[in-house]
């Protein structure tokens, strides 16, 4: 699902120290029903090469809150990076 505006969200690092984000976009998978969210650090210049973090989310009852979880198995990070590398082809070839 695209997002018609950027949406940030502040997530904290292991040291507690806050950093925010710009949301790339979230995506589904009906096979595990999962939900994802790839960003970016929000401090990022456009010019440089940048880093794109992703993370398995669930909503919580307070819908402006969402329970963020780093990807540890192999099989997810391979299946999250060619979405990500899919999505990525489609926004060079509509430049």
């Amino acid at each position: 699902m695209a997002l018609e505006e950027k949406e940030r969200i502040i997530i904290p690092d292991e040291n507690g120290e806050e950093h925010l984000f710009e949301v790339l976009f979230t995506f589904d998978v009906d096979e595990t029903e999962q939900s994802y969210v790839a960003v970016v650090p929000a401090e990022q210049k456009d010019d440089e090469e940048v880093e794109v973090f992703a993370f398995r989310y669930e909503e919580k009852d307070n819908d402006d809150d969402l329970a963020l979880y780093q990807i540890e198995s192999e099989e997810e990070w391979e299946m999250v990076e060619e979405v990500l590398n899919t999505i990525a082809d489609n926004d060079d070839l509509a430049e």
